[in-house]
């Protein structure tokens, strides 16, 4: 394990730590159990962890002292099919990523939003859209809950 990869570790456990402690009113007892899709969001954004993860290490130890954002990135575009598909992954990051979960995360009422983004950068793209997804998930649950138990309450006189 490499200093860098201990600390981009530590950096994406943090920033998903931080995603459930400031959203933590979703997991109270208001909202439930885990549903079957926030599950399946759960369980595929673990699978791309670990596999991006996977790939990630492998990557730094053979690179070594050259392994870099930088190094990595140009890695992505070594031929046309990679190309193509590295083009996507950086814009969906890059752009798109911060874009849809800052302004729906904020339709939404979530907390935080662009930790999603951050969460990204030290995890995987997919992981973070699978926590972001899983997120929303809860967050419509929960604001039925709330719409339910008001609509149950006496009017205030």
């Amino acid at each position: 394990m490499t200093t860098q990869l201990l600390l981009y570790g530590i950096l994406g456990v943090l920033s998903t730590a931080y995603a459930f402690y400031v959203n933590r009113r979703l997991f109270g007892g208001r909202v439930g159990p885990v549903s079957l899709l926030e599950a399946v969001y759960y369980g595929f954004g673990v699978v791309a962890l670990v596999l991006g993860w996977y790939f990630n290490v492998r990557y730094a130890h053979q690179y070594g002292h050259q392994a870099s954002y930088i190094n990595y990135t140009k890695k992505l575009f070594d031929n046309w099919a990679s190309d193509s598909a590295a083009q996507d992954s950086i814009i969906v990051n890059v752009v798109l990523l911060p874009v849809w979960t800052i302004v729906d995360g904020r339709r939404r009422d979530l907390r935080s939003p662009a930790v999603f983004f951050v969460m990204s950068l030290f995890t995987s793209l997919a992981f973070s859209i699978a926590m972001y997804l899983a997120f929303v998930e809860r967050q419509l649950r929960y604001n039925r809950a709330v719409l339910a138990d008001s609509s149950t309450s006496y009017p205030q006189l």
